[in-house]
């Protein structure tokens, strides 16, 4: 496996959560909100906030589907990889970082013992160039 293989299911997994992100932005824009009761006169006409953005709603939950779908094509992949390392503490790494999705620097604080997100970054990098 490539780190570039790697990479490409990392990334696809952080497209997926911010995906997940717009979806849930959206779709709290989007829940009807209590009438305004203060007496004053309003403006004509009325706004639909579901109407309105009911299409870009749809579309983020085809989006969702999708890279959840070619996320989990790519998974099976990805893990029985990373099960095969036999040092454990690299192991742990790649589970962490191509897995899990963790930055370098979440990852080398969960790693502990004075590593930093550049030192378990090198050991993801010489693992693969062996």
């Amino acid at each position: 496996m490539t780190l570039q293989t790697l990479n490409a299911y990392f990334y696809l997994l952080e497209r997926l959560s911010k995906a997940r992100e717009l979806l849930a932005s959206l779709e709290a824009a989007a829940y009807p909100q209590s009438p305004n009761l203060d007496g004053m006169p309003h403006a004509p006409g009325f706004r639909d906030s579901v109407g309105r953005l009911a299409a870009e709603i749809a579309d983020m939950r085809g989006r969702v589907a999708f890279l959840e779908q070619e996320a989990a094509a790519r998974y099976g992949e990805v893990a029985r990889y990373i099960e095969g390392i036999p040092d454990d503490q690299a192991r742990l790494i790649f589970r962490l970082r191509f897995l899990r999705g963790l930055s370098w620097g979440e990852v080398a604080d969960v790693i502990g013992g004075g590593n930093t997100k550049d030192s378990v970054r090198m050991v993801c990098y010489r693992y693969l160039e062996k």
